[in-house]
């Protein structure tokens, strides 16, 4: 069954997008125009309207739609265009929970609506969580993909990037990490970990917003090439030997087939899910590369992963804290980029 969504019925839709954009961060939202049906499967979390209640046209509307709400649990908030006595009473006879002025801004009425469809939630939480939704159905739909050996999908991908860097801007990176710890599966964690780390990152620095969108999709689709290890290597419970080792290196050229094969991935893409294993004092793979033949996305990539596996729950050790995983880091010498290394660090501390 798939998630209740929130229902925007209006008869003004010059105002309905600008709410629905208020909506959007935390919880998939439809516009409804008064004249047309309401046709998805999806069940109703709530229903915002914006419309002018005396009509008879919009009760009977209203009436109709909250008989498709979740029962018990749907509210509705209704923007008023006038305080009339019969508006009021026109808004209770349609079991208005909220009515709110017809110009109250789009923010305060996304927050009043969330207010009452999600009681013990802050709205931040609500907005890291469905971007972390939003993100991993993208990714998950990609390793599935690849699992099969089917076609990946690029343009449904890219719908999982942006949500991440807002979550992470808005929210903090420390929230991002809790939730995505909560997750079970390994690959799925791990990226979306490296991902949050590098948004922080890429928000730290200043990167512009191309730039940073790149770097977090390199980052959500790093691993895509474990997609093609077997799952008794992948899940493996306890440190792999060195046959099960050699065989987990692959990814990374697994990978990288995988989006040339596919089509549409940028060449900076290719280079950060090839060479995200690449240490700059050459003892890498898969090319041992060194030094100014490992591009500076690679770097930035290369630390966030790196430091993301220490601080995972692993079934074979304790997460690493902060401090600890810092301090590996820095004793790596020069197999990292130590520029880089200093602003991922202060990236992390500062969000």
């Amino acid at each position: 069954m798939r998630d209740p969504v929130a229902l925007l019925l209006t008869d003004r839709p010059d105002r309905s997008a600008q709410i629905a954009a208020a909506l959007e961060p935390a919880v998939d939202c439809r516009v409804l125009g008064m004249d047309e049906p309401w046709t998805e499967p999806a069940p109703l979390a709530g229903i915002i309207a914006d419309v002018d209640i005396v009509r008879s046209q919009a009760k009977e509307t209203v009436r109709k739609l909250r008989e498709l709400a979740v029962p018990g649990d749907a509210p509705l908030v209704l923007l008023m265009r006038n305080r009339s006595a019969r508006s009021f009473a026109d808004a209770k006879s349609v079991g208005a929970d909220v009515c709110l002025a017809a110009r109250t801004a789009p923010h305060v009425v996304a927050e009043t609506f969330l207010a009452k469809t999600h009681p013990r939630r802050e709205l931040i939480d609500l907005t890291i969580t469905r971007a972390i939704g939003r993100a991993g159905r993208a990714l998950t739909t990609l390793l599935d993909a690849a699992r099969a050996d089917q076609s990946l999908d690029v343009d449904a991908f890219e719908t999982g990037v942006d949500p991440i860097l807002t979550a992470v801007a808005d929210g903090g990176l420390v929230r991002w990490l809790d939730i995505v710890w909560s997750f079970d599966d390994a690959t799925y964690q791990h990226c979306m970990l490296v991902a949050g780390l590098a948004a922080a990152l890429a928000l730290h620095v200043g990167f512009s917003a191309s730039d940073r969108l790149h770097l977090v999709r390199s980052a959500l689709i790093h691993d895509i090439g474990k997609a093609k290890i077997p799952l008794k290597i992948l899940n493996k419970p306890g440190r792999l030997d060195d046959d099960e080792m050699r065989i987990m290196r692959t990814h990374a050229a697994l990978g990288h087939a995988l989006l040339i094969k596919a089509t549409g991935f940028d060449a900076q893409t290719l280079d950060v899910v090839l060479h995200h294993h690449e240490m700059l004092d050459g003892s890498g793979y898969p090319d041992g590369l060194k030094g100014d033949a490992i591009s500076d996305r690679v770097r930035l990539i290369t630390i966030c992963d790196i430091y993301a596996a220490l601080i995972e729950r692993r079934p074979y050790r304790a997460p690493m804290g902060h401090g600890e995983a810092l301090r590996v880091l820095h004793s790596m010498g020069g197999k990292l980029d130590r520029d880089l290394l200093a602003a991922f660090e202060q990236a992390i501390v500062k969000r």
